[in-house]
């Protein structure tokens, strides 16, 4: 048996955050423990290598709708793999290993699942361990992706095999219509491939408001992309599958059979039908616990953080949640009251399309669901100079949704070039609660994007002028 103050099971940013932050500044120990790569989905499939391909294709967006450049900027394919190829390190994770070694933390290599109270045990390369945690065990899994049963036997392509693209597909179906789809789709068909989004409902970023969708698919389909909606998928078959490696195409071509009988074949398939937290094999039985139990109050010393949470399966809130766990076992281990939490803390988002989406907080019909009064202040992009600047063509909206009782913003929505350095401000002013009339005087240099916060205050002030408020 192996003592450690706190365990973790799971590496990825979430996981190494809330080692980090337990043992940061003291003598306690923690150990780390991974099945794959320490720096977990992020790292390797997911947040860099996909920003590492988008960051380019922004640029030569920006580069193509400016005038006084040259408009005929092309993009270099193997290059922009190379650059994903050093973001991930080629699927190397030393650096990341030192980190945490750096960190006082131990890594472990293997599967860990719980073996009874505060006890873990690892399957590993050198063969099986048991870990006991003085203070703290957390569940850092992550999530893992949902495959249609019938489209399993394919071998359609997933999220990893979209971010680690080696072989580029002539065709490809891709099937859904949130972030990994948008997102996806943009840069497969900047490498090349014919793009078909397959997406079942009437809209793209269903969870953001209805805008969103009709800016995005624009931009898709500018870009090469074919969006079909209201797409109902009964049957797929390869006869060729075959698992070829990571990124590269699995096998012969893929025949898909729509409900209506219409019929398609890609050179390949990727299906970003959503994620699901992985609670699997992590030997719940020992405490006397289901997976479904995990959504419900949980031993004192048990904490879950990231996708396995069943959170925002976002890696910048999995991080903020895991700060939170990490100081609240050092508190405890140290005997102080932890710092006490906001229960209303809102979550932000970008989805790096063309153009870009950036929202924090519920969108209008959400805070009406919650049961709030609200009301919309919304403009064009193009009324803030400095976002005009941007590109020549700059086109988007700005929209806040206000609470009518409070008179703070609620949620804000932003589409446009570069958006994403927008959000940070709107985050503020929903967490800290400002009133309107005080974030009247939050002065927006000229000429910037952040200007718009001048207009959207402008808005609301006159619609209220209008309707005699």
């Amino acid at each position: 048996m192996d003592d450690f103050d706190v365990v973790v099971i799971g590496a990825g940013p979430a996981g190494e955050n809330a080692a980090d932050y337990a043992i940061r500044g003291s003598d306690r120990t923690a150990a780390l423990i991974e099945t794959e790569l320490v720096g977990g989905e992020c790292s390797y499939y997911a947040c860099m290598p996909s920003k590492a391909l988008l960051q380019p294709l922004d640029v030569h967006a920006a580069a193509t709708h400016l005038g006084g450049l040259p408009h005929r900027i092309d993009i270099d394919r193997a290059a922009l793999l190379r650059r994903r190829d050093s973001w991930v390190n080629l699927y190397d994770d030393r650096g990341q290993v030192g980190w945490a070694e750096g960190a006082g933390i131990t890594v472990v290599r293997g599967t860990g699942r719980l073996g009874g109270e505060r006890i873990v045990e690892v399957d590993g390369p050198d063969g099986p361990r048991r870990l006991r945690a003085a203070h703290a065990v957390v569940l850092a899994t992550g999530s893992r992706p949902v495959v249609p049963e019938f489209l399993a036997a394919a071998l359609p392509w997933g999220s990893r095999d979209a971010t680690g693209i080696v072989e580029v597909p002539a065709s490809i179906a891709v099937i859904g219509g949130g972030v990994v789809a948008c997102e996806a789709a943009r840069w497969l068909a900047a490498l090349g491939s014919h793009v078909t989004m397959l997406v079942r409902g009437p809209r793209l970023l269903d969870r953001f408001e209805p805008g969103v969708s009709a800016a995005v698919a624009d931009g898709l389909r500018q870009a090469g992309v074919e969006v079909r909606f209201g797409v109902a998928l009964a049957q797929a078959s390869r006869p060729d599958a075959r698992r070829t490696g990571l990124g590269r195409v699995h096998g012969g071509p893929v025949r898909l059979v729509e409900a209506d009988g219409h019929e398609s074949t890609h050179a390949e398939v990727l299906v970003a039908t959503g994620r699901r937290p992985a609670r699997e094999a992590l030997g719940l039985e020992s405490i006397g616990l289901t997976p479904a139990d995990l959504d419900g109050p949980l031993p004192t010393w048990l904490h879950l953080v990231g996708d396995v949470s069943g959170e925002a399966p976002l890696t910048h809130w999995g991080k903020y949640r895991a700060r939170l766990v990490g100081d609240r076992i050092a508190a405890l281990a140290e005997g102080r009251i932890p710092a006490p939490v906001p229960d209303d803390v809102p979550v932000p988002q970008v989805v790096f399309t063309d153009p870009q989406v950036a929202a924090v907080g519920p969108t209008v019909e959400a805070a009406r669901a919650d049961g709030h009064r609200v009301r919309i202040a919304e403009v064009p992009i193009g009324s803030a100079a400095g976002a005009s600047l941007l590109r020549d063509d700059a086109a988007g909206f700005a929209r806040l949704v206000i609470d009518e009782d409070t008179d703070t913003v609620l949620g804000a929505t932003f589409v446009g070039p570069d958006v994403a350095e927008l959000l940070h401000s709107a985050t503020i002013a929903i967490t800290a609660k400002v009133p309107l009339e005080l974030l009247a005087h939050a002065v927006p240099s000229y000429p910037t994007a952040s200007e718009l916060w001048l207009r959207l205050l402008d808005s609301d002030r006159e619609a209220r002028r209008s309707a005699g408020a």
